[in-house]
């Protein structure tokens, strides 16, 4: 009796286990088909980001302007880097730091240098990222008629666009 039961339990078993053996070979060959096409689809560029390669990225704040330049224009990674700012007002005490926008990267210090009350010039290396599309946020704080301020831009790493 008790042989009865096990042998009725693996045939049950096995009814279930082969519809269902048989319904995932139809799934895959219906997702199969020989002459697919991938069609890279052009992204449109975030507006929001720096486009360094097409001039300089101008953020305006308290009623002054910052222009941003960086060089090389494409942003490599893992390559140093030069940013400059230049203000239309004096600023003072100014720091710059990058992080990751979308994902955590770290905190990347910039060192910046003054070149007068108005331009300041800023070097920086950051790393790679293995997806293929990172944006950087870039922090700059400063000092404008004595009260603290700060600003925020952000650019694609390896931007080859135009």
């Amino acid at each position: 009796m008790l042989t009865h039961c096990i042998i009725r339990l693996i045939f049950v078993l096995m009814r279930h286990f082969l519809l269902f053996l048989v319904m995932a070979f139809l799934l895959n060959l219906t997702a199969c088909e020989e002459n697919v096409e991938q069609v890279e689809g052009k992204q449109r560029p975030d507006p929001s980001l720096c486009v360094f390669s097409q001039g300089e990225c101008v953020k305006t704040v308290a009623e002054i302007e910052l222009r941003f330049t960086m060089t090389p224009s494409h942003a490599p990674s893992e390559k140093p880097l030069i940013l400059k700012l230049l203000s239309s007002s004096p600023i003072s005490n100014v720091q710059m730091r990058l992080e990751g926008r979308d994902m955590f990267m770290g905190i990347i210090p910039v060192n910046v240098r003054q070149v007068d009350e108005m331009n300041y010039i800023g070097q920086m290396v950051y790393g790679s990222c293995s997806s293929g599309y990172m944006v950087w946020r870039g922090f700059v704080s400063f000092t404008l008629n004595g009260k603290p301020q700060t600003v925020i831009f952000d650019f694609l790493a390896d931007n080859n666009i135009e």
